[in-house]
């Protein structure tokens, strides 16, 4: 905190009076002149890094105002009439920058470049996303002339496992003058991978910040309560309440004590009261674990149904158990009442995660429903003039298969979704409203947490699972950072509120851990990809593109964890050195003696498994064999004893035949029941209308299990029940026999061996095990070393491997030389690239018109949720259908030869944008192309922009056909129209 001036001494006023004017004098002081809010110590320090010359990466928490660093590289770039970059991972986060930076430089002096967008392109400022420059930079665009520095906005992505790499790319292909500006939310190896930076990028100044400018308070919602996730003194006294209830009768006392004052931070609360879980949650946590103990293991007939019913209890209306009941009473809110609970604590405006596009929607319609209605009557004609405004080039036809007046409507309530399903014009205007305080409530998923400048007062996350394309998963600590990162408005609020609600199965103490862990470690996603390979080969050679895949990040990493295993290795190293020695003895070579005993006790070992292996084998066939009238003698367990067999489960995994035991009782038996194989020991007839329900029949037929089982005893079993071991059983015999000849020759050999008769043999022995048993610890180590050595180097082989056998790399007389089919491979950029230009090269676009060829590249751009996924449809045209078919021809053959040489594998074509792209590209209104499919609109214009991207790179690919191109630019103009061409600045 600064000194007041009046406080100073004269000699203070001076010195700081001088600090001003030599900060006034510097192109940071010129830059904080600018701002309208005094700059963080954190930011003070990455700026003073870059106007010193140095590169700079800023870890901070989200809302901490990292992007203030990237203003300033900005600022520098203009001062010394440089170019710089600004790149973003998604085009939404680029479009709002660019709105930002156009307000603060105008417009002429800011550029956009998304893909689908280019405006003002060679301005000195232009905003990207980080694919774009990773494209510039393959193509070395004349564009990256004068390029100064780059702000890579985000750059914690590079750890996404599907678009991560480009991250590594850009930082790598940087020329080494261009300063970059990393810009990252809190991880907790910053220092790592600013280590990184500093050996491919040159000094590299780290700035850590932990501090969030405003606090974040944690939260529970349990029923329309909220309840603080650490305890307090207050917390205590409210739990001491409970018990004293409890202890009073009131057993239905089904919600914390929690005051109003719940919601409120405790100003008065310590740092260390604010590490412990508070109690209240932990005491609702475990009276819903004995509820659901008891309705899961709770026994007793009609008395005990009866006194849960007295007590109150509920009970399965399908079970009739008291564990099927709901939960606790009063500790599950719908939504409607969580957004009331959190207006009457004045804590709107409110983004309530939900990780479904479809319970977003859902969500928005049940507050409709409620009533909920949040706006003031100014407000609402402030929203519908934004609305109308954004609805104005809309045709009125689309209007209703785009849900507008439902979405009018709650956001003229106050209550909106957000989600990539939303048509993209629709996303911004709920962005843009929000940011004004128009919107109270917005109902998200996680992609609103990427960057996106949309603040609130309190975030509300209603689970703390979500479904990440294969299966329901914990979301980890760093998302969950992420996810709250957006509560609490710097230079609005004097604080942030993160609320979670209360489900059966909470964990408050894993809660806890997800909220107070505040990093979470940045690992490289970074992998060689064919167009990656391909330009590296064409633009350094193989061997320097090697090298430079060994100074990506993920090898950086590989190489930092085999300096420690090394390490291991070498302690390792020197206690086997050790044991040798004190194993050895002077009557012959005792690791050639210790490695027998070894082999022995292994034999041993696999002779007891072989022979459980065959006795069990040995049981089921007996059990699968037994027939119905076959009396068997159960050896053990509570079914020991004479059984007759009923009916026969031959053909089961594990038989279970039903048999009526000398107790009258009907059972199954397996393997658990019995010992060993089973051997019917006589047979009895069963009467033809024998009923295991009616007791008569069951006495009866005990009574002849009796009497045959006295007979056999008395006479032996029956010959025709003996002798019935199966082939596999003789096969499993004669395998033992190996086995146990192995280890007759290896006794054999241990007697004769000369160390034998040592006297400190088993002195020597234990010294042995202890090498045998470290030696395999450390070759395992050194396994791993090879395996983590060069990995990158080793993929970038293999997939060059693959390149030289479709024949876009040649030896030629300097090594490997880029073919023309490699030029084109070069252009083309995406999942599918390498299956994209062997599509081109095999003709599949040659007998395509321009509609046909929209559907084609669809094929090689779409990529369906799985549970979306179906039977390949009927193809539009017989073009069409020809062209697939080479297409599936060169994908199966491309797998089967990534399979070969150990590469990931290239994901199957997906027809299931087919039908839509054709319709459209036919002119066919939206309501019909959207017809019996299952996208939403949003989705549709963001799959039909990056078919347009992809016949973009197809029209300008080297020495491609010139009607194919022309096709290509036609294609795009069909596609290119209504709700696609009027969201062509929203992502």
């Amino acid at each position: 905190m600064s000194t007041p001036a009046e406080s100073m001494s004269p000699a203070e006023r001076y010195a700081a009076d001088a600090r001003r004017r030599a900060l006034a004098k510097t192109e940071l002081g010129a830059f904080a002149a600018t701002v309208a809010f005094p700059l963080d110590p954190f930011q003070v320090e990455a700026c003073r890094a870059l106007e010193a010359g140095h590169g700079v990466l800023v870890a901070a928490p989200t809302g901490a105002g990292k992007t203030i660093v990237g203003e300033f590289a900005i600022h520098l770039a203009l001062r010394q009439g440089l170019k710089a970059f600004y790149t973003t991972p998604i085009k939404a986060l680029s479009n709002q920058k660019y709105a930002e930076l156009c307000a603060i430089h105008g417009v002429g002096r800011v550029g956009l470049l998304t893909g689908d967008t280019t405006i003002n392109g060679e301005a000195p400022v232009v905003v990207m996303t980080t694919e774009v420059l990773r494209n510039m930079l393959y193509a070395d665009s004349d564009t990256l002339a004068g390029l100064g520095y780059v702000v890579m906005d985000e750059v914690h992505y590079l750890a996404d496992r599907f678009r991560g790499a480009v991250w590594e790319e850009v930082i790598i292909h940087l020329p080494r003058d261009v300063r970059v500006v990393s810009l990252s939310a809190t991880v907790s190896n910053a220092e790592e991978f600013g280590a990184w930076l500093d050996t491919v990028r040159g000094e590299t100044e780290i700035v850590v910040s932990e501090h969030r400018p405003v606090p974040l308070w944690q939260h529970v919602l349990v029923g329309r309560q909220l309840v603080d996730l650490f305890a307090t003194r207050q917390s205590f006294e409210a739990l001491a309440d409970v018990h004293d209830r409890d202890a009073g009768g009131e057993r239905e006392a089904t919600e914390p004590a929690s005051s109003e004052r719940a919601a409120v931070p405790h100003a008065e609360a310590s740092v260390s009261e604010l590490t412990a879980v508070n109690p209240e949650l932990v005491e609702l946590g475990r009276r819903e674990s004995q509820q659901l103990y008891r309705g899961r293991f709770g026994h007793g007939g009609r008395a005990r149904r009866r006194e849960e019913r007295q007590r109150g209890e509920k009970q399965s209306p399908r079970t009739g158990r008291p564990g099927d009941a709901p939960p606790l009473p009063g500790t599950r809110a719908s939504r409607p009442q969580m957004v009331q609970a959190l207006e009457r604590r004045g804590l709107l405006p409110a983004i309530d995660f939900i990780f479904s596009r479809a319970g977003c929607d859902a969500a928005v319609q049940q507050c409709l429903d409620a009533g909920l209605d949040l706006t003031t009557p100014a407000e609402k004609a402030e929203i519908t003039a934004a609305v109308e405004a954004a609805a104005v080039d809309i045709p009125p036809a689309d209007l209703a298969v785009l849900g507008f007046w439902a979405w009018r409507e709650g956001l003229q309530r106050g209550l909106a979704a957000h989600h990539a399903g939303l048509l993209p014009t629709f996303k911004e205007t709920v962005e843009k409203l929000f940011a004004a305080g128009l919107v109270k409530v917005v109902f998200a998923t996680e992609t609103l947490a990427l960057g996106i400048n949309m603040p609130a007062k309190s975030v509300l996350i209603e689970k703390l699972e979500k479904f990440n394309g294969e299966a329901h998963v914990d979301i980890t600590a760093g998302e969950y950072t992420q996810l709250t990162g957006r509560a609490g408005r710097r230079g609005i609020d004097v604080e942030g509120h993160a609320v979670v609600q209360w489900r059966p199965g909470l964990d408050p103490s894993a809660l806890a851990g997800l909220a107070s862990r505040r990093t979470y470690p940045l690992n490289s996603s970074f992998r060689p990809t064919y167009n990656m390979s391909i330009n590296l080969v064409a633009q350094f050679g193989r061997e320097r593109a090697r090298e430079i895949l060994e100074s990506s990040f993920a090898q950086f990493q590989a190489d930092r964890s085999v300096v420690g295993l090394a390490r291991q290795v070498r302690s390792r190293e020197e206690s086997l050195a050790g044991y040798e020695k004190a194993m050895t003895c002077h009557l012959g070579d005792f690791t050639e003696y210790s490695r027998l005993r070894h082999e022995l006790s292994e034999a041993e070992k696999a002779a007891s498994r072989q022979a459980g292996r065959a006795r069990r084998s040995m049981t089921v066939d007996s059990l699968a064999r037994l027939a119905p009238g076959d009396v068997v003698e159960i050896g053990q367990g509570r079914l020991a004893g004479s059984a007759v067999v009923l009916m026969s489960d031959p053909n089961g995994r594990e038989p279970r035949p039903q048999v009526l035991t000398f107790d009258r009782n009907i059972r199954r038996i397996g393997l658990h029941d019995v010992d060993g194989p089973l051997e019917p020991i006589a047979r009895i007839r069963i009467p033809k209308h024998f009923d295991a329900k009616r007791p008569k029949d069951r006495r009866d037929l005990a009574a002849s299990l009796r009497h045959a089982t006295e007979r056999a005893r008395l006479e032996g079993p029956d010959a025709g029940s003996r002798g019935r071991r199966s082939r596999r059983d003789f096969a499993f015999a004669g395998g033992y026999q190996d086995t146990e000849q192995r280890i007759t020759d290896l006794r054999r050999q241990l007697r004769t061996h000369p160390c034998h008769g040592c006297a400190e043999r088993e002195d020597h022995a234990r010294w042995a095990e202890r090498w045998i048993k470290l030696r395999r610890e450390t070759d395992r180590l050194v396994e791993q070393i090879q395996g983590r050595t060069n990995t990158i180097a080793k993929t970038f082989d293999r997939v060059c491997e693959v390149l030289e056998s479709y024949g876009a790399l040649a030896q030629g007389a300097a090594g490997p030389e880029v073919t023309a089919f490699g030029q084109q491979l070069r252009r083309i950029y995406g999942d599918k690239d390498m299956l994209t230009a062997l599509a081109l090269r095999e003709g599949a676009f040659d007998d395509v018109d321009a509609a046909e060829l929209a559907a084609l590249v669809s094929v090689l751009v779409y990529q369906a949720k799985r549970e979306e996924r179906g039977l390949t449809p009927k193809m539009p045209s017989i073009s069409l259908d020809v062209a697939v078919d080479v297409v599936l021809r060169e994908w199966s053959q491309l797998e089967d030869a990534e399979e070969q040489h150990r590469l990931p594998r290239t994901s199957e074509p997906d027809f299931g944008l087919v039908w839509p792209i054709y319709k459209w590209a036919r002119g066919r209104e939206l309501q019909n192309v959207l017809s019996g499919t299952e996208l939403a609109a949003g989705d549709f214009v963001r799959w039909v922009r990056q078919v347009i991207d992809l016949l973009d790179q197809l029209a300008d690919v080297p020495a491609i056909d010139r009607r194919l191109s022309r096709l290509c630019h036609e294609a795009i103009g069909l596609l290119r129209r209504g709700v696609v061409a009027y969201s062509s600045l929203s992502d």
